[in-house]
């Protein structure tokens, strides 16, 4: 075991109080890259989620299909945009609570479901350098390369997440935290009990706004829950 200590984060109604997916696809609407209905289509696979039925590859597939006609130049211009838009939707408590890891020496990183596409200028607002994300797929895998509009291995989803982890710590120089099990301390701060097996590899689960089946579970289980105002 090493001596560092780990803060994990969800994104998606734990840091940010809306889903950056929806707000995404209402940016592209509002500058007449996506069409209106886009918005109730992406609402539906939202609603899938909660019920415990989405199919992730399909949302992946659906979302991305029209922005592949696009150059990665111009995808990463609205990124931009994207994230000077939302800068003033982050949370104060939120935007704190990462600081108060950063200035503790915690090795910080956001862990979503949500792509790399539309996470990445989120995770830039919180000064958060590392994200483990869905990873949108390359032609031939190559860095840079036009997107396929498939999944770039396992989604950063439910179980995955902790594989995702564990994948990115053991990419990390030597010396650090190879595993989740390798660090004194760690924290993981989630609102979804889709992150179940996340939240219960880490010592110390915390819940920000759980659903009610994640309620139940973290009063049993005596986690920490937050309700920020």
């Amino acid at each position: 075991m090493v001596s560092g200590k780990l803060a994990l984060f969800d994104l998606d109604l734990t840091l940010i109080p809306f889903d950056s997916g929806m707000a995404w696809t209402q940016f592209l609407i509002g500058r007449g890259i996506l069409p209106a209905e886009a918005e109730p289509r992406y609402l539906a696979y939202c609603h899938e989620y909660i019920a415990g039925t989405l199919d992730i590859h399909a949302m992946h597939r659906s979302n991305m299909r029209p922005l592949l006609q696009y150059s990665r130049a111009t995808l990463a211009q609205w990124q931009q945009d994207f994230e000077a838009e939302m800068a003033p939707r982050m949370p104060a408590w939120s935007l704190a609570l990462v600081k108060r890891h950063q200035e503790s020496g915690d090795l910080c990183a956001i862990v979503t479901a949500t792509t790399e596409l539309i996470s990445e200028p989120i995770a830039r607002l919180f000064g958060i350098d590392h994200l483990v994300a869905t990873r949108p797929a390359t032609v031939d895998g190559l860095a840079g390369a036009p997107f396929t509009g498939e999944i770039d291995g396992e989604p950063c989803y439910r179980q995955h997440k902790v594989t995702r982890v564990n994948a990115w710590l053991a990419s990390r120089p030597q010396g650090s935290g190879r595993s989740l099990s390798e660090f004194e301390q760690s924290w993981f701060y989630s609102d979804a009990m889709g992150d179940l097996p996340l939240l219960s590899a880490v010592s110390h689960p915390v819940v920000v706004c759980p659903d009610e089946r994640l309620h139940a579970h973290a009063l049993q289980a005596g986690w920490p829950i937050l309700y920020p105002a």
